[in-house]
């Protein structure tokens, strides 16, 4: 079970701030969050207050059962005023999200938003653009996922020193 602070931290004032966030953006109800979740209703509404640091369990069940990423509850909110105004100037980026959901299985959060964010910066607002930025995000996300297996494997240290190798190539002035 969750300790209760005497002053809230500033996570916990985040986790709250997020939970109330993410509910409004979702259409859910405390009783919607219990249920996805399996969180004791009263354990949901200390996180929303920020007055309960969770433990590292309630922040499990609680991604888990929504079905968000951890990175969804330490948000700044700052970065949810970002967000916003890089939705509202790229609408484009919605239709070709809609015309090809398949290309955007599994995304995060955080790729939604490089991806929105990478067009509201001077970026090309066609639809190839977009499904090029997308397919690209995808192969890194394939790349990244193999150097994962790959550090676990007994492959690791040549691994580490190959991109040791590559780093010190691609920095070099």
């Amino acid at each position: 079970m969750p300790s209760t602070a005497a002053a809230p931290n500033r996570d916990a004032v985040a986790i709250g701030t997020n939970i109330r966030r993410l509910m409004a953006r979702d259409g859910l109800t405390f009783d919607d969050v219990v249920q996805a979740t399996g969180l004791d209703e009263r354990t949901l509404r200390g996180l929303v207050r920020g007055t309960n640091r969770p433990h590292a369990r309630t922040l499990h069940k609680l991604t888990t059962g929504w079905g968000i990423s951890i990175d969804e509850l330490f948000q700044p909110s700052a970065l949810a005023a970002q967000r916003s105004f890089d939705r509202a100037t790229n609408s484009l980026v919605d239709e070709v999200i809609g015309a090809h959901p398949e290309i955007f299985t599994q995304w995060s959060e955080a790729e939604f938003d490089e991806l929105f964010s990478r067009f509201g910066t001077g970026g090309a607002l066609n639809e190839a653009g977009v499904l090029a930025a997308a397919e690209a995000m995808n192969d890194r996300r394939a790349l990244l996922k193999q150097v994962c297996i790959v550090l676990e494997s007994s492959e690791a240290e040549l691994l580490a020193q190959l991109v040791e190798l590559l780093y010190r190539r691609a920095t070099a002035t």
